[in-house]
Order: C-alpha cells, then sequence, then structure tokens
C-alpha cells in the first residue's frame, strides 16, 4: 500500500470491560494508527477509554433499553431527562424490542451509525473502507450502498452464544426467550454480503461458514491480538506452586467453570483456585464448591483492572481454561504471554492457539479427572512448567502481537480494494 487508509470502525459497544470486542477496537485501532492509517471510530456505549491515537472519535448513544429490561428495572424504561423522547422512531424500536425479548443493539446502533457516514458523504468526507467489529446489523448494508467497501471482524457467529443459553434453559418460556433474543437471521443476512468477514481462529471461520453460510472463499483468519507489552512475564513476581488461576464467566456453560470445580476435590487439599468472575451469592461456581465441601478452597476476585489481572497471571502457577467452546481463547493466550503454563480443554479454538503458541496442555472438556490429573503433572514438575512458560510467551509473541494482527488486516483491506478496483 503505498499511502496509509482511511479507515471508518463502526462498533456498537466499545469499552473493553464489556467483552472482547473493546479490546480488539482499541488495540487494532492504536496499532493501524501507529502503521501510518487515519482512523475514525463510531462507537456506541459502554464507551471505550481514550483513544487519542484515532483521528475521529464520535459517540452514538442509546437509551440501554434491553439492560434495564433484563435487569428487572421496568420504571427505569423511560428516558431522562426527556421521557417524550422516547417516541423518536430508533428509541421506541428498542424500547418495543426489548419489551418484547429482543436484543436490539446491533440494528439500531447500524442505522445511527449509518447516518452519520450519509451525512459524512454529503459534506465530501471520504472512506477508503469501513470496518464493523461484530454488529452486522442492517444499516452496515447501508454503509455498502453508499459505496463503501466493508469487511465485518466476527470472532464467533452468535449461533454459539444462542446454543450456550439453550444449555442453560431450565423451561419452555426461557427456551423461547433465547430463540427470539439473539438476532441471528439479520447477522447472517448480513454477513453474506459484505466483502470479506475477518476472525480470529481457523475454528471460527469453519463455524461463521456452517452457521452463517458465508462463502468460505470470502472469510479470512487473521487472529486475534495480545498486547505484549502490557500482558508481560515478570521475573521479581514470585509464584504461588498452589494457586490455579482461571479467567471465565461461571453462569456461560461454554466456559466449563464447574468442570474445573468439580476437579478441585482430586487435587492436593493445599491448591486452590483463583476465579477472575463476578463476586457474588448466587455465583454457580461458589454454589457448586460449597456443595462439594470446598469452597474454602476458592476465590472469586470480581472484575479486575488490566493491571491487576496481569498481576494475577504472573504470580499463578499455572491457568486452567476448561472451555466447552471459544472462537480463540483470549485468557489462554493473555497466560502464556504472562510467561505462565496453561491447561487447557481440546476444544473449539484452543488446540489451535495452544498449538500455535506450544505453551500448554490439552485435557479432554468436561473431563474433571483428567483435568486434574494434567495439573497435578504440572504442578509436581516446576521445571515443565518454567519450559512451558517460556515456549509460550515466544509463540504469542511471533503470532499473536498487535503489530502482526495489524498488518494481516491491512492486507485484507489491500485485498478489498483491489478487487473494487478491478
Amino acid at each position: 500500500m503505498s499511502r496509509g487508509l482511511r479507515l471508518c470502525f463502526v462498533a456498537y459497544r466499545g469499552n473493553m470491560r464489556c467483552g472482547g470486542q473493546g479490546i480488539y477496537l482499541w488495540f487494532l485501532t492504536r496499532e493501524l494508527a501507529r502503521q501510518g492509517h487515519a482512523v475514525d471510530v463510531l462507537v456506541g456505549p459502554p464507551y471505550p477509554d481514550a483513544m487519542p491515537f484515532v483521528r475521529a472519535l464520535c459517540e452514538l448513544p442509546n437509551q440501554r433499553f434491553w439492560g434495564r429490561w433484563f435487569e428487572g428495572r421496568p420504571a427505569a424504561m423511560l428516558p431522562r431527562p426527556n421521557p417524550l423522547s422516547v417516541f423518536e422512531p430508533l428509541n421506541f424500536y428498542e424500547l418495543a424490542a426489548s419489551r418484547l425479548g429482543f436484543l436490539p443493539e446491533p440494528f439500531a446502533f447500524s442505522v445511527r451509525a449509518l447516518r452519520v457516514l450519509a451525512d459524512r458523504a454529503r459534506r465530501g468526507v471520504r472512506y477508503d473502507l469501513v470496518h464493523d467489529v461484530q454488529c452486522l446489523g442492517f444499516g452496515v448494508l447501508g454503509m455498502r450502498a453508499l459505496g463503501l467497501p466493508v469487511v465485518s471482524t466476527v470472532h464467533h457467529p452468535l449461533t454459539v452464544d444462542r446454543r450456550a443459553s439453550f444449555a442453560r434453559d431450565t423451561s419452555l418460556r426461557e427456551a423461547i426467550g433465547t430463540a427470539t433474543f439473539y438476532p441471528v437471521g439479520m447477522q447472517g443476512f448480513v454477513a453474506r454480503r459484505l466483502d470479506r468477514v475477518l476472525t480470529s481462529s481457523d475454528e471460527s471461520a469453519r463455524r461463521i461458514a456452517a452457521d452463517f453460510g458465508v462463502d468460505p472463499g470470502r472469510i479470512r483468519m487473521v487472529a486475534n491480538g495480545i498486547d505484549t507489552e502490557l500482558f508481560t512475564p515478570d521475573a521479581h513476581a514470585p509464584r504461588d506452586a498452589n494457586e490455579i488461576l482461571c479467567v471465565a464467566r461461571a453462569a456461560d456453560p461454554n466456559k466449563g467453570v464447574l468442570s474445573l470445580i468439580d476437579a478441585l476435590p482430586h487435587l492436593p487439599r493445599g491448591v486452590r483456585v483463583t476465579l477472575v468472575d463476578d463476586d457474588h451469592d448466587h455465583n454457580p461456581a461458589r454454589k457448586r464448591a460449597n456443595a462439594l465441601g470446598c469452597g474454602e478452597r476458592l476465590r472469586i476476585t470480581g472484575r479486575l483492572a488490566a493491571i491487576e489481572l496481569v498481576a494475577r497471571y504472573q504470580r499463578a502457577a499455572l491457568v486452567v481454561v476448561p472451555s466447552r467452546y471459544e472462537g480463540f481463547g483470549l485468557p489462554a493466550v493473555e497466560a502464556m504471554a504472562c510467561g505462565t503454563p496453561v491447561v487447557a480443554a481440546a476444544a473449539g479454538a484452543l488446540p489451535e492457539v495452544i498449538g500455535t503458541s506450544g505453551g500448554g496442555v490439552l485435557v479432554p472438556p468436561d473431563a474433571p479427572r483428567a483435568l486434574a490429573r494434567a495439573v497435578r503433572e504440572l504442578l509436581e514438575r516446576p521445571a515443565q512448567r518454567e519450559s512451558l512458560g517460556a515456549l509460550g510467551r515466544k509463540g504469542v509473541e511471533a503470532a499473536y502481537g498487535w503489530p502482526q494482527i495489524a498488518a494481516r488486516t491491512a492486507s485484507v483491506y489491500a485485498e478489498v480494494l483491489a478487487e473494487a478496483r478491478g
């Protein structure tokens, strides 16, 4: 590419603490800016941390009706300070959709972002390409209708989350709620019509093709990134030889946390599990540990700031990722970046990630005794843990550093633009 590109990113949620899409947005745009591209961002709430490296950041508000309804606060549904603003078309759509059990954010945000881009086009603002981050609302197709090439990043299709939700459901009413909540049809329809779909693993690429019906020839696996300057080993941080760390939501069946808790009674009594998850009395991991008589060996930290999370990785003897499915497996990569060995379930993209980085061992998913055996063997072999930690750090730097991810992403942009010119 002879010159930097003019890029516009659109992301319906942008904060790093709201999920992987916020982390992806922040670090990828920073690295693209470092590599000479001009980046604008249109983003919905919760908004990202300061992004001084982008050319322009436009925050597109919504009323977050679905969140208030989900939290059981219907009395807080009307907007403040102007309740009549609920009758604005998109606000009214979000209110009605939330009340009926739909997730309205992706569609409503995509239309708001389309309005901004159309207004900018009328004023002569030009972009080479639009990069959607996992929104896939119908408004994204409107951006293509403006003559803009559009790519989208999909870490994994919403069908994965929907299947996990069905697994949690205990009644027909809950199952109907799951079936209506996820905008799977819209996202698949949009994904099939974009210039390219980017994803973070070969496993995710296969799942997107199978579940969304996207032509595999239009999917590009560019991997996901990790900030190797932040997630790094600390030679001065002493390892706790009895601490196992797990970073996952116990309420999500896909994360397999209960399998780790079931393994705990099969480990030496001095071994403890530290779980980075919401800390409350109804946490399923706490309930399971108490039922098994090992509640005193589980500590739940609550959400952690990035620097605190890094310190946890640096101190743990090893990290367990017991997921039933991962489209990438960010906790595994974060741990290996910190020089901490990983025991992971052989599910989803985890074999791919562990195989690429080399910093861990795999066990069958949903197999607590096999998990306990692998953990016990590593705890008994400090030299092997050290060797795996060094190997994982080297592998992550080579495969998953943000400079490499941004360069691969820019190569997809070049491919799309060459195709458009041709």
